[in-house]
């Protein structure tokens, strides 16, 4: 499996497939191709359908530092395709063919950008459990020994976490005039009197920044980032946590996720928001119950349990922004990672789990599979279609 590290990656919203993985490859190919003065890009699958509502377009200016590309969309590929070749003066550079994977990771054909190195030997969360076992590690052990900078850079993951919620309490007005959707963190905040309160205002601290386009840490995506993000700053802020055990609570997490994402995905365009939302809700919902000090055994419960009760979750956002019903899904979603957690903490020495974390994930997987394209990130089925009907 993949680094740990590679499940937070810092990067602006809305969508870590859809504006961090083309902002990382238009930056690689224009580094390989500084003289170039204009581009030809070809979007494929949800990278065409959502590319306005999603930001990749002004992502990819960006990157590129240029406004002259000729965009292609082919819509019906079954990938999420960034093709992107440039041109200088009359000469063509080579073409790449890239594909954005969930969660900001990308493969280009033409040139490593480092995504695919693996890090873990092992493959899924029975195989963990084994080493654990024969080597007499704890989980946090296991992780640490493989990735020994891992909480460095978490931490710096936390900080723009804090960042993100601090700038969207603090922001009011008008977020997106074609849904004509107002901010609502600060209130939220102004009116909290409890923890489920607070998460709340926090998730959508978020969740309102990363639709705005805010620098943002993919926890294990931006679509789903409001989740851990609102759960570290409750901690930090609320509850006097140190940053260490922040840091470890998302490294714990973050194995859990690196099974999704191994086993099945990560990406809302690939498994719906199940993904998505199913993902960061196991990962919270381990995070939590190793804060509260339980076994290996309930902590995988709790995260199986994250899993188990969003299969199917489509992902549908209404005209193909991150907002509705993302930013109000990663609130029930938080809150939902604790229920995971107590649930746990009762069941404890009265019943063991009937279903394994590995097995969630199978069927999470055989889910997305079976789930239709219109309700994969597409904006042409499902909640978004109902509002278009609404509204004409």
């Amino acid at each position: 499996m993949q680094a740990i590290k590679q499940l937070y990656r810092i990067g602006h919203g809305p969508s870590s497939s859809h504006t961090i993985a083309p902002y990382r490859i238009a930056v690689a190919y224009r580094q390989q191709y500084p003289e170039c003065e204009r581009y030809r890009i070809v979007l494929g699958s949800s990278l065409a359908m959502t590319a306005k509502g999603h930001g990749t377009l002004s992502i990819i200016e960006e990157a590129l530092e240029c406004h002259d590309i000729e965009y292609v969309f082919q819509p019906e590929h079954k990938d999420n395709i960034m093709n992107i070749c440039g041109f200088h003066g009359d000469k063509k550079e080579n073409t790449w063919h890239a594909v954005s994977l969930g969660g900001g990771a990308v493969r280009i054909r033409e040139y490593d950008i480092g995504d695919d190195d693996n890090v873990y030997e092992e493959e899924n969360f029975e195989e963990i459990k084994a080493y654990l076992k024969k080597e007499d590690k704890s989980l946090l052990e296991y992780i640490y020994t493989f990735e020994p900078d891992l909480k460095e850079y978490l931490k710096q993951c936390l900080e723009v976490m804090f960042a993100t919620v601090r700038k969207g309490l603090s922001s009011e007005g008008l977020l997106n005039k074609d849904l004509n959707y107002y901010r609502i963190a600060k209130k939220l905040y102004e009116k909290a009197e409890n923890r489920k309160d607070y998460l709340v205002a926090y998730s959508y601290a978020a969740c309102e920044e990363n639709a705005a386009g805010g620098l943002m840490c993919t926890a294990p995506t931006l679509g789903s980032c409001g989740v851990l993000t609102s759960l570290m700053y409750y901690l930090r802020f609320n509850e006097n946590k140190d940053i260490d055990t922040l840091c470890d609570m998302l490294a714990i997490g973050g194995v859990f996720g690196n099974c999704i994402k191994n086993n099945a995905s990560i990406a809302g365009s690939v498994g719906g928001c199940q993904a998505e939302i199913g993902t960061a809700t196991a990962m919270a919902a381990a995070a939590i119950s190793y804060l509260e000090g339980y076994d290996l055994p309930s902590i995988e419960y709790a995260a199986e349990m994250g899993v188990e009760h969003f299969l199917g979750l489509t992902c549908d956002p209404v005209m193909g922004y991150v907002i509705i019903p993302c930013i109000e899904r990663n609130a029930i979603s938080i809150m939902r990672a604790y229920d995971c957690a107590y649930l746990t903490g009762q069941f404890k020495n009265i019943k063991s789990n009937a279903i394994s974390f590995d097995s969630v994930v199978k069927a999470m997987n055989y889910t997305g599979q079976k789930l239709a394209t219109e309700l994969k990130e597409t904006s042409l089925g499902g909640l978004s279609l109902e509002y278009r009907y609404a509204k004409h």
